[in-house]
């Protein structure tokens, strides 16, 4: 992840997050350097949720705040997840303790 700083005409700073090359993977769908992080926010925060390693869920939270990432979770749900990982990641990552259901994140088995 890299942060570029630059002023903005009233002279606040305004910072530029760009998401890691690593990501590309992931986020498989538009190359990385198209991604936005702030229209693309859902989409990129559930596709590492879902998908991404520990590590990669570690960079999330130095691009997104746990607050933001528990704010799509919880309101923009993605149905992406294995039972498994949802649980996961409600329970241990997010520490989600408010019931969700999960008709709205977990996908048809297969």
């Amino acid at each position: 992840m890299s942060i570029n700083r630059n002023k903005t005409k009233n002279n606040l700073v305004k910072i530029e997050k760009k998401l890691p090359k690593k990501f590309q993977p992931i986020l498989w769908s538009k190359n990385i350097k198209n991604f936005d992080i702030y229209d693309d926010k859902v989409y990129i925060i559930h596709q590492i949720l879902s998908y991404g390693s520990l590590d990669d869920i570690k960079i999330l939270k130095k691009i997104y705040s746990l607050d933001e990432i528990k704010y799509v979770f919880v309101n923009s749900p993605k149905r992406i997840y294995t039972r498994k990982i949802f649980i996961f990641i409600k329970d241990y990552i997010l520490k989600i303790v408010n019931l969700l259901d999960e008709k709205y994140y977990v996908k048809d088995k297969l």
